[in-house]
């Protein structure tokens, strides 16, 4: 009786384990899905505002191009080949299905395809802006932990002042003094231009660390600062004293449990650190001389060519978006409370 009792009641606790496993995936996978639902949300209201600002604008691309000798005749033959005599929804429903297929159009001035145009800019704003987050992270990472393990010492202050400072100057400000500092006075590194990855990577390197930290300062700023709050907060918990008072030292307790827990306010800081960097590029690329789209995206708004405008514009927001997607889910797999959170979330 005893062995039969003990025999049964294992194929139970395996179905309570068995139980228990799914719920949790479930946990997890469904606040992602909502957040790829928010951003696809997103962006289809993001294409609406972007072809309405392009549709609303007065460029007339026909009489632009043809000059003033065009007739009319010549200028509606022209707004026929482009497709400006559609109706508006006609004409955005055309340009949206070409958008999710690759197509953004061709250039009023040029008709050069808006796609290749972006092709070949957004490799320098995505290797900069990569490289800049990369060194936000690792510089503001490294300067919260510091000072959260001296909490309340001249290090810690130090930073606190340092982080406060340097975040209230805007990247072409601090482009500027890294110019005059590294490139004019030091002569280390080059004042301006860009060398592609696959041409020279130690080239593309000395000519891209000047622009990557001027946009990488102030969100390490931001990241120190709010690592280094999250962290002491968390080193005071219960779980963090009583491993301290068990003989752990605190740099263990530290790395081992801490760290975790309160990394989310982090990712978060992160997530919005995004859209900074990259509307920082625009005065970035053009005090460092870079063919970027944010170049590219001012000199086609200045000649009115709002087919380019308009591509420019959507790539930017797809990749903000994706970006924060990526962080966001980051944030849900890493943070039960955070998982917890959007679930309540979606319940109610």
């Amino acid at each position: 009786m005893t062995s039969g009792a003990t025999v049964t009641a294992v194929p139970a606790a395996t179905r309570t384990r068995s139980g228990g496993a799914a719920p949790r995936l479930l946990a997890a996978v469904r606040p992602l899905g909502r957040l790829v639902l928010t951003t696809v949300t997103v962006l289809f209201f993001a294409s609406v505002i972007t072809f309405a600002l392009g549709a609303l604008s007065k460029s007339n691309p026909a009489a632009t191009v043809l000059g003033e000798t065009a007739t009319e005749q010549d200028i509606a033959t022209m707004n026929h080949q482009f497709g400006l005599d559609q109706p508006v929804v006609e004409r955005y429903l055309t340009w949206l299905g070409g958008a999710l297929q690759g197509d953004l159009g061709k250039s009023w001035f040029t008709t050069v395809p808006v796609a290749d145009s972006i092709k070949q800019a957004l490799p320098v704003d995505l290797s900069i802006a990569l490289l800049a987050l990369v060194l936000a992270i690792l510089i503001g990472a490294s300067a919260g932990i510091v000072a959260a393990l001296r909490a309340g010492g001249f290090v810690d202050r130090s930073v606190t002042v340092v982080c406060s400072f340097v975040a209230t100057l805007p990247p072409f400000v601090i482009g500027i003094a890294l110019i005059v500092l590294l490139a004019v006075k030091a002569r280390l590194l080059p004042a301006g231009g860009y060398v592609p990855f696959d041409v020279d990577p130690l080239e593309w390197l000395r000519f891209s660390i000047l622009p990557a930290l001027a946009l990488s300062i102030e969100v390490a700023a931001n990241i120190a600062r709010q690592l280094r709050t999250s962290l002491v907060g968390a080193l005071q918990e219960n779980y963090a004293v009583g491993a301290e008072m068990r003989g752990f030292s605190r740099r263990r307790v530290l790395f081992g449990h801490v760290l975790r827990n309160a990394i989310s306010p982090t990712l978060a800081v992160i997530g919005m650190a995004l859209p900074l960097i990259i509307g920082g590029a625009v005065m970035t690329e053009k005090l460092f001389n870079l063919p970027g789209i944010a170049q590219l995206a001012l000199q086609s708004a200045s000649k009115g060519d709002v087919p380019v405008v308009l591509g420019t514009l959507l790539v930017t927001a797809v990749i903000v978006l994706i970006g924060s997607l990526m962080v966001n889910a980051l944030q849900v797999l890493l943070d039960p409370a955070a998982r917890r959170a959007h679930s309540l979330g979606g319940a109610r």
